[in-house]
């Protein structure tokens, strides 16, 4: 059911963002590695930072999920009630047509 107050209640989905940070740093490992072995340090040091930059991410995320259902609800934990006020930022004027 939409109330309007999606974008004031979402909820981060942290643990797609955690998995999809785990094959990004899986496959920035490889590809440094590979291209460390085949004698292309550029892309290998390319591939490096991007493996700094998955590991931050990894962490930041992790931090947020240790942080507990404020950063991310559990399965038992029920959809924020909608704010009794209505949108914190009205739209314009809806015309309705006879």
């Amino acid at each position: 059911m939409r109330t309007g107050s999606e974008p004031a209640t979402a909820r981060s989905a942290l643990r797609a963002r955690f998995w999809l940070s785990v094959w990004g740093l899986v496959w920035a490992v490889f590809g440094t590695a590979a291209f460390a072995l085949v004698g292309r340090p550029g892309w290998a040091a390319a591939c490096g930072v991007l493996w700094l930059v998955a590991t931050v991410d990894m962490a930041v995320i992790l931090r947020h999920i240790r942080q507990g259902p404020h950063y991310q609800p559990g399965r038992d934990i029920p959809p924020y009630r909608p704010p009794e006020s209505g949108p914190p930022f009205p739209g314009p004027p809806r015309h309705r047509h006879p």
